[in-house]
């Protein structure tokens, strides 16, 4: 798949297939991540995948109303970034793993997997950041579900480009 068409038909997915990606498979999208643009190269990006173990501590964490929607996709990944205390270090570094996060996405729907990113509340939690080995200098980004696709999605209609780009003089 060409970039252009992976950025234009890239899309949320919430209904997935039961096997989860290989190990390969995710050693290999989670090293696209490495390449994303980092000022001083300071590498702030951190995935977990999580195994059933940890899975079933965040949908603890959770509750049962919410612990519903952390078992969509056979395989999750929590996406943080590491916080130096610099408060321009951090927004750059905090940008750049949010960056990393898109390379993993566009690498699974480039690979044919469905991705999903979201921000559970429970990961703002003492209990969810437990659960999940969060350390106290990292960030959340969110919830990275992947997995086979069982849906096709077509590209919702999108702004101009006049709406949100202005050329200055």
């Amino acid at each position: 798949m060409e970039l252009e068409e992976a950025i234009r038909t890239r899309r949320t997915h919430k209904v997935y297939g039961s096997e989860p990606l290989s190990r390969d498979d995710l050693e290999g999208l989670l090293e696209l991540a490495r390449w994303a643009p980092n000022h001083n190269l300071t590498h702030p990006w951190r995935f977990r995948v999580l195994g059933s173990e940890t899975l079933a501590r965040l949908k603890e964490a959770a509750g049962p109303d919410s612990a519903v929607k952390l078992a969509r996709a056979p395989t999750l990944v929590v996406a943080s970034a590491t916080l130096l205390g610099d408060r321009v270090q951090d927004e750059e570094d905090l940008h750049a793993a949010a960056c990393a996060v898109y390379a993993v996405l566009l690498g699974a729907h480039a690979r044919g997997f469905a991705g999903y990113w979201r921000t559970p509340e429970v990961l703002r939690t003492p209990a969810g950041r437990d659960a999940v080995g969060l350390e106290d200098d990292e960030r959340v980004l969110g919830l990275i579900h992947l997995g086979p696709s069982r849906e096709t999605k077509r590209p919702p209609e999108r702004w101009p480009l006049e709406h949100y780009v202005t050329f200055m003089s």
